[in-house]
């Protein structure tokens, strides 16, 4: 009986980790989703902002904030992702 219980308990402590790495998972892409990155200037396309969680443009680090992503798609050279949209997230607030 000890066994099997010992068993159970190794099994829900697994699961428990499981879920906390999963719901750190989602922490991080949710912060990701409220920051955003500059992709560089390739010789023929212009620089492109992304929102930090578009897949299109992978990156670790170097996320802007909102003022400064602002500043980055005033510029002439630099243009928004078509596909992620990161004017979205930079409204009025």
């Amino acid at each position: 009986m000890a066994d099997w219980l010992e068993w159970q308990l190794r099994q829900v402590r697994g699961r428990i980790r499981e879920l906390e790495i999963k719901e750190q998972r989602r922490r991080e892409q949710a912060h990701a989703a409220l920051r955003w990155k500059i992709q560089p200037q390739r010789s023929s396309s212009a620089a492109l902002v992304h929102r930090g969680d578009c897949a299109l443009y992978p990156v670790e680090g170097g996320f802007l904030d909102r003022e400064k992503a602002l500043i980055a798609l005033a510029e002439p050279d630099i243009e928004p992702c078509q596909i992620c949209n990161p004017q979205t997230g930079l409204q009025p607030q």
